[in-house]
């Protein structure tokens, strides 16, 4: 060991612990019980057995324990956005992908072949970049992956310019907000625009973060620690105070994250912010909706009134197999083809053939979700699946790797296309496009979606 630093050795990561014992002590406090003189016995912690504690300082340590659950915040409400749990719930003993049948694989291909009949599968090529980024995309002292975060943030702030969403008044919610850099680049576009706050929401504790890098004094940066699921906007004391328009923006946000921050705006936010006096505005079909929706560009000013409680939605997809039926938002859509939760679990499941193929595990993979210091091909969420898992002796013989990414890439359409309804339905004009090159990343699908403007309801009969 190190001079000063504690000498147990970590067999996971091959090196000696690097905490710095007490005078006289070999070992760090977690270690202590190595000590030959120490007759004092170490338990593991009840709130979080991956660390110990003395057994005789027990009840003193869990007064203080990081792991000790903490009161919660004014805006935590929970399962606000969780969605309602269907009747028809998939069987707790779901049959693995790589379990079924050659005719019950194909049966499933079928099925998802039909659903997509139909849909816009090929989507628009919308790569675009943002001035503000230009100095750090031109630094030669930023590598690959640094390279690749830029090019995906600036394509993702051109969007926003090119919607009309860049502009002052307007608080910025970024959800599965990691280090902040997204909304770091969107208060340096910002840098001469006043009134302007911004909301992190990430439910874990993040090192390295940016959110104090950010040049101008008059941004308000405020971190919610909670989790999507549990997350009321409209309790949240600064839009309870101001009550402005939000922007809800996202990196790659994973799997069912997605479909509670589309809840948690346009249901939980929306509805408080619309007043418990006021009648709800009548529903309009959507046939409606889809004859007078294209009249209006989605760049159009009016889009973005300030009497609407969200300006606007932009989010990079990923992960759709994370996705989970209890929280999807286009539950509506599936029913409507003929499929249902069942169909669900194994097209999420096979989404991950448009990313992963039929590559191994790796045993470098890394299980961060939010870092952006990592240079492998996980970066950006792309898990790579197991042989079992990703249903090698089905598939065997049966599908090329060629198909199955693109049975993949159905699937991610399929579960896209049901959230695109959905926001369809709840009055927003939603759009999917690629905003980056493949090469940069896999999940490169970024959903947008700004208020449709107002349609006059159907007479009733």
């Amino acid at each position: 060991p190190e001079p000063g630093r504690c000498a147990h050795f970590v067999l996971r990561k091959r090196r000696f612990c690097r905490m710095i014992p007490a005078p006289g002590r070999r070992f760090c406090g977690e270690h202590g019980h190595e000590e030959e003189q120490n007759d004092r016995k170490r338990i593991p912690c009840p709130l979080d057995p991956k660390h110990t504690v003395y057994e005789d300082q027990l009840q003193k340590h869990l007064k203080k324990c990081n792991s000790r659950e903490k009161p919660k915040p004014v805006y935590f409400v929970q399962d606000i956005n969780a969605g309602l749990k269907d009747v028809a719930e998939i069987p707790e003993k779901q049959v693995p992908l790589s379990s079924l049948s050659v005719e019950e694989l194909q049966n499933l291909i079928i099925k998802l072949k039909k659903a997509t009949n139909g849909l816009e599968l090929h989507l628009k090529e919308q790569i675009l970049s943002h001035q503000a980024l230009q100095e750090a995309l031109n630094d030669p002292k930023n590598g690959e992956s640094a390279f690749k975060h830029l090019k995906q943030q600036a394509s993702i702030l051109g969007n926003m310019e090119k919607l009309h969403l860049l502009g002052p008044g307007r608080c910025f919610v970024e959800f599965g907000a990691g280090r902040g850099k997204l909304s770091h680049w969107v208060d340096v576009a910002l840098q001469n625009v006043e009134s302007v706050q911004f909301l992190l929401v990430e439910r874990a504790t993040t090192r390295f973060k940016v959110d104090g890098k950010h040049k101008r004094r008059d941004s308000i940066f405020e971190r919610l620690q909670v989790d999507i699921q549990h997350l009321c906007l409209n309790k949240v004391p600064i839009l309870e105070k101001k009550k402005i328009p939000v922007v809800g923006i996202g990196k790659h946000l994973c799997g069912a994250a997605t479909d509670l921050a589309l809840r948690c705006l346009v249901e939980s936010y929306t509805t408080c912010c619309d007043g418990e006096d006021e009648e709800p505005a009548p529903k309009r079909s959507r046939a409606a909706q889809t004859e007078v929706a294209p009249q209006r560009s989605a760049g159009s000013e009016s889009t973005t009134e300030d009497h609407k409680p969200v300006a606007g939605i932009v989010i990079a997809l990923c992960c759709h197999h994370k996705c989970d039926w209890t929280h999807y938002v286009g539950k509506e859509f599936f029913k409507s083809v003929g499929l249902g939760p069942v169909e669900f679990h194994y097209f999420q499941r096979m989404s991950s053939w448009a990313t992963c193929g039929m590559r191994e595990t790796t045993s470098k993979a890394s299980t961060s979700e939010n870092s952006e210091d990592q240079t492998d091909d996980t970066e950006e969420h792309e898990q790579t699946l197991s042989r079992t898992e990703s249903g090698s002796d089905t598939l065997q013989g049966i599908l090329s790797a060629e198909e199955r990414r693109e049975i993949g890439c159905l699937c991610k359409r399929l579960i896209d296309h049901g959230r695109v309804e959905y926001l369809q339905q709840q009055g927003y004009k939603a759009a999917l496009q690629y905003y980056t090159e493949s090469a940069v990343s896999l999940e490169n699908v970024l959903l947008t979606a700004v208020p449709s403007p107002s349609l006059i309801p159907e007479p009733t009969i």
